[in-house]
């Protein structure tokens, strides 16, 4: 089982960019999917969540700019990114609970220019 992670690029300031996370290697859905995102020489952190109630939970950073989805008949969840700003550069991780483990996508990058 595993988590992977596409979409991301580079992108000029004001951009957009939509990653997309799909697991593959098993039917099972993907549980309390997030985003989650680690920039050079800071810690890595929570972008963005969805609650199994269908609730969202985003970082203050990112709120009204990022949007967080999912499609189950795919099996994958999506982070569409609008109004990328040069401090969004890093590199992005999907996570989520597929049975009992949790597990980590691999991570893409995101790089916005100015």
């Amino acid at each position: 089982v595993q988590l992977q992670a596409s979409g991301g690029g580079l992108v000029q300031a004001g951009g957009s960019l939509r990653l997309s996370c799909v697991a593959s290697g098993t039917v099972l859905s993907i549980n309390a999917p997030g985003w989650y995102r680690q920039a050079p020489g800071k810690q890595r952190e929570m972008v963005a969540t969805l609650l199994s109630d269908g609730n969202t939970i985003y970082a203050d950073s990112v709120k009204d700019r990022f949007t967080i989805s999912r499609d189950n008949a795919k099996n994958t969840v999506s982070l569409q990114m609008n109004s990328l700003k040069r401090e969004d550069t890093a590199v992005y991780y999907c996570n989520g609970r597929i049975g009992a483990r949790f597990y980590w996508g691999q991570g893409t990058q995101v790089t916005v220019s100015s």
